[in-house]
């Protein structure tokens, strides 16, 4: 049995504790070891620990106090491009920049940042998800400048949870609902948000170069 597996929660509040350099070293090295596509690892992590570029990630994450108040953020990203550049400079020409190969960097992803999370709490670490990433994936990507070929999937705050600050109950009497499905299909999820959305990522899958052939 993995305690940490067991323990899991979703953490939104954090210390202002910094997290030490050897510390985070050895979370990001447990996102590595993580299974890949044929071993060409077609992800890349991006720790944000400056607080002025948290900064300006926060409003593509809709302002969750969470982002500002982490230490680290981890943007996993999809990447063809650093393969693609290890390809030509064997005098190999890559064929990836397409829909089948953002998939397999998909799953590199989330892989990779599974480890990482089972590493983090196993250090004492919290973790949350932020599914704005897709959400706003164009500006996660102008605030990251990232190349051609490299595209947001998911991210994670990364600091010490502040245990005096726990979740708290209330979900379906603060949304006036009676149930959490209502709840996900008429307010958190809508049909029009999803169809947005959707548009929007896939406006930005073409931007960075994964539909080119």
């Amino acid at each position: 049995m993995i305690p940490e597996i067991f323990a899991h929660r979703s953490i939104r509040n954090y210390l202002s504790k910094p997290i030490p350099e050897e510390v985070l070293q050895r979370v990001l090295e447990a996102g590595i070891r993580a299974s890949n596509t044929g071993n060409m690892q077609l992800y890349s992590l991006i720790v944000t620990t400056s607080p002025d570029i948290r900064a300006e990630l926060a409003p593509c994450h809709f302002n969750q106090p969470m982002v500002a108040q982490a230490p680290a953020l981890i943007t996993f990203c999809a990447d063809i491009h650093r393969f693609s550049q290890w390809c030509r400079q064997r005098q190999a020409e890559p064929q990836y920049d397409n829909f089948l190969w953002f998939v397999n960097g998909v799953i590199d992803s989330i892989l990779a940042s599974q480890n990482i999370v089972l590493a983090a709490e196993h250090e004492g670490l919290g973790i949350c998800y932020l599914g704005t990433t897709t959400y706003n994936a164009p500006e996660i990507a102008k605030v990251l400048q990232l190349p051609q070929g490299v595209i947001p999937v998911t991210t994670i705050t990364l600091g010490y949870p502040d245990p005096e600050k726990m979740p708290t109950a209330g979900l379906l009497a603060a949304n006036e609902l009676p149930n959490l499905a209502r709840i996900f299909t008429e307010r958190r999820y809508t049909g029009k948000d999803n169809l947005f959305m959707s548009r929007k990522y896939f406006e930005t899958l073409k931007q960075q170069g994964f539909f080119n052939q």
